[in-house]
């Protein structure tokens, strides 16, 4: 085989292309979704007269319903194919959000993004499965790379329509605003097929439930306790810095809206970055050293971070802190794509991401409490142990399969 051969070899073919744009673009909306949801909270307890407590809880059962539909679509995914769960998730996001926009009360505005949340908890670990079945294996981390800068895309978007359309459209507006990248991404999907090696692996399959494959021997359950750990620090450090730390800089240091969101744009830039080069690096050099690089390097620079006071380091230092946070966020598809076999690899991404999303979503309270408590170096320390335990974790539970072929 000549070289021209084998690197035409390892292009992705229309096919991928188009699975790598029906994922980024559903994890887009995802992104998109919850950070409109967090921007949106003031003006929703204005208007519709709720407590904190409740106000709060809006975000919380998004989160709750999201660690259910990972593990239930997950499953189905497995079972019945990619595409076609994908495309029942998405209408279940799309129809729950724009009901959002009528909502006239707590409980039916609740039960709303409860169900949306169900729709979003399947976008993550489906749309990764599909992108390592359907991309080469020479470039499978940088293909899951991509979808994870469709995340970055919709909360950059996010704080840009909150910014210029919120004023114009309300809370309200911005619901049906969310609609948008749904419907583009159930179109997409509807021009997709199932990866081959997908229908040919279950053809043969004959296994009992997708998750108990997660726990079927000592190795697996040891991988998967591992990823679980690397899945919770990954989401509890994402929320952490992108939800509470906001907050903290407009109370500590005087940060206006405009400022909030400029801190934010330019945190989601660096983070953006980060997953692009966590995806290139990854499939030069494996898995487990660039994993090392980044969580070593989160360590250092949100110890860092804690020391900084001007405004214009709190904006440089943030997109830095953006890059080795939230940049590993490039490496989980593929990663996980390869320690899991067909008949499972959905149901272990969905399973296993989500609930470290459900552990994440105590971030804001531990990094809030922390700080009221303690201080802001208490707070940002924690961050700096948990990363540790990541590399603990990575280095005892998980092996090194780059480029494997998938089983």
């Amino acid at each position: 085989m000549s070289l021209a051969t084998a690197i035409a070899d390892e292009r992705p073919d229309s096919y991928a292309r188009k699975a790598l744009l029906a994922s980024a673009v559903g994890y887009a909306m995802d992104g998109f979704d919850l950070l409109i949801l967090g921007f949106m909270l003031g003006d929703i307890g204005k208007e519709l007269k709720l407590t904190p407590a409740e106000s709060g809880s809006l975000v919380t059962m998004t989160l709750v319903g999201a660690v259910v539909g990972g593990i239930l679509f997950g499953m189905l995914s497995d079972r019945f194919g990619r595409i076609r769960v994908l495309t029942w998730t998405i209408l279940i996001f799309a129809v729950f959000t724009g009901l959002c926009a009528f909502a006239q009360g707590y409980w039916d505005l609740l039960f709303y993004r409860t169900i949306a949340g169900l729709g979003l908890g399947g976008e993550f670990g489906i749309g990764m499965a599909l992108v390592a079945e359907a991309w080469p294996a020479s470039q499978r981390a940088r293909a899951s790379s991509y979808v994870g800068l469709g995340w970055q895309a919709g909360v950059l978007l996010a704080g840009l329509a909150t910014v210029f359309l919120k004023p114009v459209i309300g809370w309200r507006g911005m619901f049906l605003l969310g609609l948008i990248p749904a419907v583009v991404s159930f179109f997409i999907r509807r021009t997709v097929g199932e990866p081959e090696g997908y229908i040919e692996k279950i053809r043969a399959s004959k296994s009992a439930l997708p998750i108990g494959l997660l726990v079927k021997d000592a190795e697996t359950t040891r991988i998967s306790l591992g990823m679980f750990i690397l899945c919770s620090v990954q989401n509890f450090g994402y929320y952490g810095i992108m939800i509470w730390m906001p907050n903290y800089l407009a109370n500590q240091f005087k940060f206006g809206l405009t400022k909030s969101v400029t801190w934010t744009l330019v945190t989601v830039v660096g983070m953006a970055f980060g997953i692009w080069l966590f995806g290139q690096l990854a499939d030069r050099f494996g898995r487990k050293p660039i994993f090392t690089a980044y969580m070593l390097g989160a360590i250092v620079s949100v110890l860092a971070y804690s020391q900084l006071t001007s405004e214009s380091a709190l904006l440089v230092g943030g997109a830095i802190m953006g890059i080795f946070v939230n940049g590993m966020l490039g490496g989980y598809g593929a990663l996980m794509s390869e320690l899991y076999p067909t008949e499972a690899r959905a149901t272990a991404q969905n399973v296993l991401f989500n609930l470290g999303r459900g552990v994440g979503g105590f971030g804001p309270v531990v990094m809030l409490t922390l700080a009221s408590t303690y201080s802001f170096s208490a707070a940002i320390a924690i961050l700096a142990i948990i990363y540790a335990i990541d590399l603990v974790a990575l280095w005892t539970c998980i092996p090194e399969r780059k480029g494997a072929k998938l089983t």
